[in-house]
């Protein structure tokens, strides 16, 4: 393949990922140590109690920093397209550092080149998890809307306080 045809790609995705940097967002927190199960299920169960208080059915998943699945829970009669955005998700806000509520902002703000990241997902309800100003992981939450969804997750994770 001709030299200039791989850097066309890679500069795509620089200008893409400059997008991200140009919107004027505060330099990411450094990762932590990875999340604990125990930890994990302490935050599931509590987004799980926030989304039944509501009557909301949704499905949970809890990754760490480099975005592998922890833990996972779907209450009964969640959508089955959750149980993947969930995961999702919680990729996204821990490998990227940020709520998925920011991809929402980024995209309106600058249009959907940011959307050519890999592994984004712009749908509130991706929270990353801190632990001593670091992030250890991150909460996906998706059943309901993304408002809803976010809310549960917050919940999970004022659980931990």
């Amino acid at each position: 393949m001709p030299a200039f045809k791989r850097v066309i790609p890679v500069l795509f995705v620089l200008s893409s990922a400059s997008v991200m940097v140009q919107a004027g967002e505060a330099p990411r927190p450094e990762y932590g140590p990875d999340i604990t199960v125990e930890t994990a299920k302490k935050i599931a169960a509590a987004t799980i109690a926030e989304c039944s208080s509501n009557k909301w059915n949704v499905a949970v998943a809890i990754t760490n920093t480099h975005g592998s699945l922890v833990y996972y829970e779907r209450m009964n009669n969640t959508q089955s397209a959750s149980a993947r955005i969930a995961v999702d998700k919680a990729s996204a806000a821990s490998m990227y550092r940020r709520p998925t509520r920011a991809f929402v902002d980024a995209i309106a703000k600058t249009g959907p080149a940011t959307m050519t990241l890999p592994g984004v997902v712009a749908s509130p309800g991706g929270v990353p998890i801190f632990s001593a100003g670091k992030i250890i992981g991150a909460v996906g939450v998706s059943g309901v809307t993304g408002d809803q969804d976010e809310q549960c997750a917050k919940a999970g994770l004022a659980g931990l306080n």
